[in-house]
């Protein structure tokens, strides 16, 4: 019991409320390139192929690892290296949400889209930030809870910008939209702001142009690999099949409830709701796991338990039109979902060295974002070819490599500390 107590005991920290605030932050933005963006569109009278064209405006997300190294060694003149570079992008963030917003996408949806891309830009040059400062700040043993604190964060952060400004579109003007989204920026600017700087030694700048790329984008690479030898191959497939199984089913799932017939209003009620709500609970959860029995066993049972939430879907398409199973397998998918997702980020924290973190970090996540999107690209084709029953049944089955990497990894590093620890030649 005493255990549990002390696993309890970490979400009492008030440094993890800021972290919970800079995930508000990270998520705010998100849905401006996405969900919301579309609805918008759709709402002006903009035509369908061109709204499909606007998906390509989150591009930044994706190789946000490309400037990661200037953030990671470049101080700015205030505030610290961390805390000043938030602050500095934030007001650019603000900034390039109020521009967006006074864009007219029925007239000029070129306008648009250049704004939007400029919000992208510079919320994954946020997430670059706060991922990074999350790292920093906690020790090993709470990397955990702040993944959990950073999750739950987040999500109240998509509600703000999706279900909220959809719903206050219906009585305000789009501009006003943005702009009330754009003072919610400074929900992360008071978290900076009341935050303590993280006390990490930082790779001094050399004096020639070469020698400066050397140290901030080669050495982030080379230490990440010299660490763990040949290691590091096992590592970059875990870190790209663990959480396939999963996004190969979710890409379909929403076509998935509307062939079984359920309504927009019942999927809204079980997902958007009920589901948050379960993945919160699970997220939490899971920073408890992590703190009580460590990352790697933590992520060991996440992952088992993600790939049973994926077959209570093959139960769902059995029982067809179902709201009792429609409830339980969303709840159960996204509490299980928001378990492994806590171990995750906790587990991708640990292998950041903290000379490099922010750059090592965005690699790790981009580098699971794009392998993802590729191996999910092909989940409409294989559901047509199966069906819906041995779709997600394949599914759960291609959670299975990814286990097998990590007892493998586990077998490697079977401790939080030995996870940097350097690997014998």
């Amino acid at each position: 019991m005493k255990r549990w107590r002390d696993a309890i005991a970490v979400y009492s920290d008030r440094r993890l409320l800021v972290i919970l605030l800079m995930g508000f932050a990270s998520g705010l933005p998100l849905l401006l390139t996405l969900s919301t963006l579309t609805f918008w569109l759709a709402k002006v009278g903009v035509d369908r192929t061109t709204i499909g064209l606007f998906a390509s405006v989150g591009i930044p997300y994706s190789f946000k690892f490309a400037w990661a190294p200037l953030l990671d060694q470049i101080r700015p003149p205030f505030l610290g290296r961390r805390r000043g570079w938030a602050i500095i992008i934030q007001l650019c963030l603000a900034a390039a949400i109020i521009a967006m917003g006074f864009t007219d996408p029925s007239v000029n949806a070129w306008w648009t889209a250049v704004a939007a891309i400029v919000v992208a830009f510079f919320s994954a040059s946020q997430d670059i930030v706060i991922d990074a400062y999350r790292i920093e700040i906690l020790p090993e043993e709470e990397q955990g809870a702040g993944a959990a604190a950073t999750q739950i964060g987040y999500r109240f952060g998509l509600l703000a910008a999706g279900a909220g400004a959809l719903a206050v579109s219906d009585f305000l003007a789009w501009h006003w939209v943005f702009i009330m989204l754009a003072a919610l920026v400074g929900v992360g600017m008071f978290a900076f702001l009341i935050a303590p700087e993280p006390e990490v030694a930082v790779t001094p700048r050399r004096e020639t142009f070469a020698d400066w790329i050397a140290s901030s984008v080669v050495a982030p690479f080379t230490d990440f690999v010299e660490r763990r030898g040949w290691a590091v191959i096992v590592i970059l497939l875990f870190v790209l099949c663990y959480k396939v199984g999963e996004a190969i089913s979710g890409t379909m799932a929403t076509p998935f409830y509307v062939e079984l017939g359920f309504t927009g209003v019942e999927i809204a009620a079980v997902s958007k709701v009920f589901g948050i709500i379960a993945t919160l609970v699970g997220t939490l959860a899971g920073g408890l796991v992590v703190a009580r029995f460590g990352i790697m066993r933590a992520l060991l049972l996440g992952g088992i338990l993600q790939a049973l939430g994926i077959l209570l879907f093959a139960v769902l398409a059995v029982k067809g039109h179902d709201m009792f199973w429609l409830t339980v397998a969303i709840g159960g998918d996204n509490f299980v979902s928001g378990l492994g997702s806590a171990a995750f980020v906790a587990y991708l924290s640990a292998l950041c060295s903290p000379a490099f973190t922010a750059t090592q970090y965005a690699l790790l996540t981009s580098f699971m974002a794009v392998g993802r999107t590729l191996l999910s690209s092909g989940s409409g084709w294989l559901s047509q070819q199966l069906g819906w029953t041995d779709f997600f049944i394949v599914s759960t089955g291609l959670a299975i490599p990814g286990l097998v990497l990590l007892i493998w990894l586990m077998r490697l590093y079977p401790t939080e500390k030995s996870i940097h620890a350097q690997s014998a030649a």
